[in-house]
């Protein structure tokens, strides 16, 4: 949810220009300002690449107007942090057991 003065700019100056598949909401103003109002919890990884190269100028075209690739994978956000985030087999949340060392390992020394 966007703070007070995000609300209040977007409601007098912003004119939505589209939305991604997660539910944000991307704005400009008649001066070229460029903002998203974020579904949930703003955290700027989710948001996906085409909105992004918008947000940044990279592109005055708005991904709805873009055919996305067959080889494009979805876009996720950062999942750090959440129960979703990947851990290796051994790492001590996994809940896994990590292999036994096998000795092979030699520590350097120095000469």
């Amino acid at each position: 949810m966007a703070n007070i003065g995000t609300t209040l700019f977007t409601i007098l100056r912003g004119k939505k220009v589209g939305a991604d598949e997660f539910g944000n909401k991307y704005y400009t103003s008649n001066k070229g300002r460029r903002w998203v109002i974020y579904n949930g919890i703003a955290e700027a990884s989710k948001v996906p690449a085409d909105w992004h190269r918008w947000l940044h100028k990279t592109t005055d075209e708005t991904p709805q107007n873009i055919a996305t690739q067959s080889w494009e994978k979805p876009h996720l956000p950062n999942l750090t942090g959440t129960d979703l985030a990947y851990v290796p087999k051994g790492h001590v949340n996994s809940g896994k057991k990590r292999n036994q060392a096998t000795g092979d390992y030699e520590a350097w020394k120095p000469e």
